[in-house]
């Protein structure tokens, strides 16, 4: 079998973080975080700080041709994922295994569009949610990426992801049916985050309260609909597992959509609400809680970009 060396992250933000961390104290040699060149200017001059520890990475550039990896990990936002498909071709050898890391159930489908499915393995990160500001990340440690696929064929490499993680200290979890997993935690996504991004509500807020249950819970249905009809199994238990999760999470956390609002930045809300309504009219599903929240959630996109124009002093 062959062994997981070298590994490529793409994306320094709150997961990508996480396991830049832990590889880098693992084996720093063997590691590389895919930049462009705004980037590394302010990597280089500002590291991220995780855990009140900066990260002093090696990073490169896209044209950079002296590195190939074994592993990828793509830990980007959604909207950054074409970017990365591009930037990362170099890194790609004949034996690289890709995980994405992305909420959402498209990201695979799509990198597989460039280099193939035999290189994919379905995966997604599964924990408490590290909060982010500016250049400082802190995380409680809970964090798990579950991985695995539907394909017997992607057996060995399911096993070399694996063997590395347990060298790594990498937690994982390799599911019966990562599709089913896959769509969980997109219903928790879809449900979850975009919910508490308009409220304002933590996680312990959101169970506390029976109308924001109720509400998600109808979001979840449509999640739940659609997920029959693209032919994900046992979907029957899927709104009752989500309910189970949410009441793992930390009562005082929030969600990554919240936060995003929070600081000002650009949401998920195409790939969680906006994934929901186009596959909804591929199946002829309404999908109108998801209508709602998603035209909800571009009015707090507006309302924040009027806010910035405000604030820009004119060019006299």
């Amino acid at each position: 079998m062959r062994v997981i060396k070298n590994v490529l992250i793409c994306g320094l933000g709150a997961v990508g973080s996480i396991y830049a961390d832990k590889i880098q104290t693992f084996d720093a040699g063997s590691l590389r975080v895919l930049v462009d060149k705004e980037r590394l200017e302010r990597y280089s001059e500002n590291p991220v700080i995780f855990n009140g520890k900066e990260l002093n990475l090696k990073y490169v550039l896209p044209d950079d041709n002296n590195f190939k990896a074994d592993l990828i990990i793509i830990a980007t936002k959604y909207d950054g994922l074409s970017e990365v498909i591009d930037n990362m071709e170099n890194f790609v050898g004949k034996d690289t295994v890709i995980l994405a890391l992305l909420n959402g159930v498209t990201s695979e489908k799509i990198i597989a569009e460039k280099y193939g499915r035999d290189k994919l393995l379905y995966s997604y990160f599964i924990g408490h949610s590290a909060i982010r500001t500016g250049r400082n990340v802190t995380h409680d440690n809970v964090n798990t990426i579950v991985y695995g696929s539907e394909n017997s064929d992607d057996f060995e490499n399911v096993q070399r992801v694996k063997e590395y993680f347990e060298r790594a200290g990498i937690n994982y979890k390799i599911p019966e049916d990562i599709i089913h997993s896959l769509w969980l935690k997109y219903m928790l996504n879809v449900s979850a985050n975009q919910t508490t991004a308009i409220l304002g509500l933590t996680f312990g807020e959101m169970l506390s309260n029976d109308k924001c249950m109720d509400f998600a819970i109808n979001i979840m249905k449509e999640v739940q609909s659609v997920a029959k009809a693209e032919g994900v199994r046992n979907t029957d238990i899927m709104i009752e597992e989500t309910i189970e999760h949410l009441r793992t999470m930390i009562p005082e956390g929030k969600t990554s959509m919240l936060q995003d609002v929070e600081a000002g930045r650009k949401t998920e809300v195409d790939m969680f609400a906006g994934t929901v309504i186009r596959l909804g009219v591929k199946h002829g599903i309404a999908t109108p809680y998801n209508k709602i929240i998603k035209e909800m959630i571009e009015i707090i996109h507006k309302s924040q970009e009027l806010k910035r124009k405000a604030q820009t002093p004119a060019v006299v």
